[in-house]
């Protein structure tokens, strides 16, 4: 008969090395338990509107230089600002990365309040003065232009995109679903209207007529459809269409001659967050020169800081009519003003 010698080891196992098995496989739950948390303390969640070629590498980058991993969710900004309000007792993530300061100004109850070393070198405009917003980058509002579609015809203003000859050329999404759309809708109310609310909604109006009945359900889509020859001319943001005019001479960019509205987005702390300091990091990471460099050289975004500089073929502010909205009050009316434009489409349809 075959002895079972793990039995008899185990019947004549000495006390003392008994002891010492358990004493390890304590150890090992402890270290195990340890483990955990350490995962735990080493990971965020991050929620932005960001495309994903926009967040992807510079995820990388923070996750590689800080040990921390981030698990990044696209969503819309208005649908992140949703979720956050409602879920206020059990905040879903740890960072909002995006969200133009027009979009997040009436929420400021979500986020917690920090103020990055970083902001030092951040430009006077863009200073966390609430203390729970600090800036990520700045996004002008433009037209993006297909040359060989507009051939001689002159675009340079919002007044020119009510030639007879663009209507239904124009490419525009609903500002209900777009945040790019809803800056523009913010910046045509402002530029036409010359302080006279009414008459810029007149302006939105006339606009929407010359959309005949095309209203597109993303700022992708805006983009993409003027770069394919769809449409002539899109209104969209200056990344949206630099991305496009960088490789293909038939694109251009214009900067409205009635003014252009420059809005910042953000990188904002949950309020409520159990990973605070690591969300910190997070934030001060993508407000870092490196982080910002990138952006402007890569990514055709403008940068917050003052030492970092634009691509060659971007206009300079400087040379820009720049038209300087209260970004609180324009949060305030939101909701209101995309009631009115919803309003004017539908009646027109």
């Amino acid at each position: 008969m075959k002895i079972n010698n793990s039995f008899a080891r185990t019947r004549f196992f000495p006390v003392s090395l008994f002891i010492s098995a358990m004493l390890v496989a304590l150890v090992c739950v402890s270290i195990a338990g340890c483990s955990k948390k350490s995962e735990q303390a080493t990971s965020l969640v991050v929620y932005s509107p960001h495309p994903v070629e926009f967040i992807t590498e510079l995820v990388r980058n923070f996750e590689n230089d800080t040990g921390i991993h981030v698990e990044a969710i696209q969503k819309g900004t208005g649908e992140i600002l949703s979720k956050l309000a409602l879920d206020q007792d059990s905040p879903p993530c740890d960072v909002m990365w995006g969200g133009s300061l027009s979009s997040v100004a009436s929420a400021e109850k979500l986020f917690e309040p920090y103020t990055s070393p970083n902001e030092e070198f951040f430009q006077s405009a863009y200073k966390n003065t609430e203390g729970v917003f600090t800036r990520f980058s700045d996004v002008p509002s433009i037209f993006m232009v297909n040359k060989n579609l507009a051939g001689n015809m002159e675009i340079s203003g919002y007044y020119d995109l009510l030639r007879p000859e663009l209507k239904g050329r124009i490419a525009f999404a609903d500002p209900n679903l777009s945040s790019s759309s809803w800056e523009h809708l913010l910046n045509m109310v402002y530029a036409t209207g010359g302080g006279d609310e009414e008459k810029g909604w007149e302006y939105v109006r006339r606009l929407c007529e010359n959309l005949d009945g095309t209203l597109l359900s993303g700022s992708k889509k805006v983009y993409e459809g003027v770069s394919d020859g769809t449409f002539v001319v899109g209104l969209t943001f200056e990344e949206g269409g630099a991305n496009y005019a960088e490789t293909d001479d038939n694109i251009s960019l214009v900067y409205m001659s009635e003014g252009v509205v420059f809005t910042p987005d953000g990188v904002y702390i949950v309020k409520g967050t159990p990973h605070l300091e690591q969300a910190k990091q997070f934030v001060d990471y993508m407000t870092g020169k490196n982080a910002q460099t990138y952006i402007a050289k890569v990514l055709n975004r403008r940068s917050v800081r003052v030492d970092v500089g634009i691509k060659p073929y971007l206009v300079s502010k400087e040379k820009i009519n720049e038209i300087h909205v209260d970004y609180r009050t324009a949060g305030d009316l939101k909701e209101e003003w995309l009631s009115k434009f919803t309003e004017i489409w539908n009646s027109l349809q």
